[in-house]
């Protein structure tokens, strides 16, 4: 392999691999959202599929959060390019567990290897800082989410056409994707990351001394404060979005794979085409500001949505709601120098992890709670979490950044 030099054609290339592996990524993962549920159902039994699709989530959120700081400190040592081929790699494996599983034990096994391995986002936006021009990292942050974005459309349709003959068929579709992803990686990714660490620091393995080390950054904590608040309202349509359709609108596999297709297509189109010329006009605050006003007002209307054709209406609001993350992404990363790059991304996805443990536990028992009542309250109450950011995001040291 050869490293990342100052040519513009190596930076497009080093770019457009790891978009691709990002894509490629993303396919495999959302191939087995839609029949995730009908798995619990046939290994746990109806009553107990929410509980256990939330303890899922959480269990590879827990994994994520304690090993999160140890990839990225490792990536910041090492380089980007090993680190994310662990990750590939033992996403193909988590895969190969879920495919074969025949009991609700080696589907949580596979959730701990693929939580331990699972950095190719944060590992990727740390790619992306190492070769992008400070000016330019909103709109590759865009096209980053574009990926994944695109991703998770064609994953979702493949997932629930397969669900309809199989529920282990998208497991095994996904880890041949990651099998694959592997491959182009290996031959084709070089490493981005010429300014490593000099020594690895164990101290920085520690999840909680990595969220420890923002105090000594204060001009970053209430950033931090608003990337929390977006995650934690991020983990209602991350643990609900097919169990709520799927119950409450009688999605079937193919309609719940095609809603996330349309969903990530209407992200993937926002990401790649408005994100850029939008941070551009209004500046990363005003872009973020716009982004979570649209995503609130898609978070009411799924609250009162009664027909399963309204969540597609209200899919172009999430799009533009994707706008938020890219532009607090380049916030956030103008921050720190190019050498902390990969503890900073590190440390951002032990918190979204961190969040994530709980998160879904919280948001798929409210949802139990509520299912006969007004199961549409547990998004109201998420729109309405957003107005936690405002305050951190006008702060003093927010309007410095």
């Amino acid at each position: 392999m050869f490293p990342i030099n100052d040519r513009e054609t190596d930076v497009n290339r080093a770019l457009t691999v790891i978009l691709m592996t990002l894509l490629l990524d993303a396919v495999g993962m959302s191939l087995v959202f839609p029949i995730l549920p009908g798995l619990l159902r046939e290994l746990a039994g109806a009553d107990a599929t929410t509980h256990h699709y939330g303890a899922l989530l959480a269990v590879y959120a827990a994994m994520q959060f304690l090993f999160s700081p140890v990839l990225g400190a490792l990536s910041d040592r090492f380089g980007r390019r090993p680190v994310l081929l662990a990750s590939l790699a033992g996403a193909a494996a988590d895969y190969v567990l879920m495919a074969l599983a025949p009991n609700l034990a080696w589907l949580y096994i596979g959730r701990v290897l693929s939580g331990i391995t699972g950095a190719s986002m944060a590992v990727g936006t740390a790619y992306i800082t190492d070769v992008t021009p400070e000016a330019d990292r909103a709109k590759r942050f865009g096209q980053m989410g574009a990926a994944m974005g695109l991703g998770f459309v064609v994953g979702p349709l493949i997932g629930g056409a397969l669900g309809e003959w199989s529920l282990r068929a998208p497991f095994v579709a996904a880890a041949v994707m990651n099998a694959l992803n592997l491959g182009v990686a290996w031959f084709a990714l070089p490493e981005s990351n010429q300014n490593r660490t000099s020594r690895l620091e164990v101290s920085k393995f520690n999840a909680f001394s990595a969220l420890h080390r923002l105090e000594g950054k204060r001009p970053l904590l209430p950033l931090v404060g608003v990337f929390a608040v977006i995650a934690l309202v991020s983990q209602v349509p991350a643990a609900l979005w097919i169990l709520y359709g799927q119950d409450r609108y009688g999605w079937t596999a193919w309609v719940a794979g095609l809603s996330l297709a349309c969903y990530g297509g209407l992200h993937a189109v926002s990401q790649a085409f408005i994100t850029g010329p939008m941070v551009a006009k209004l500046g990363e605050k005003r872009a973020l500001l716009a982004g979570v006003a649209a995503d609130a007002l898609g978070f009411v209307g799924m609250g009162v949505a009664v027909a399963g054709w309204m969540p597609f209406a209200l899919l172009p609001l999430f799009a533009v709601g994707g706008l938020a993350l890219p532009a607090l992404q380049a916030m956030l990363a103008r921050q720190v120098d190019e050498q902390h790059q990969g503890e900073l991304q590190g440390t951002l996805a032990s918190l979204t992890s961190l969040i994530g443990i709980g998160g879904p536990l919280v948001v798929t028992a409210g949802f139990a709670a509520t299912q006969a009542s007004w199961p549409g309250s547990v998004w109201i109450v998420a729109a309405a979490l957003y107005l936690l950011a405002l305050p951190l995001l006008f702060s003093r040291r927010a309007r410095s950044a």
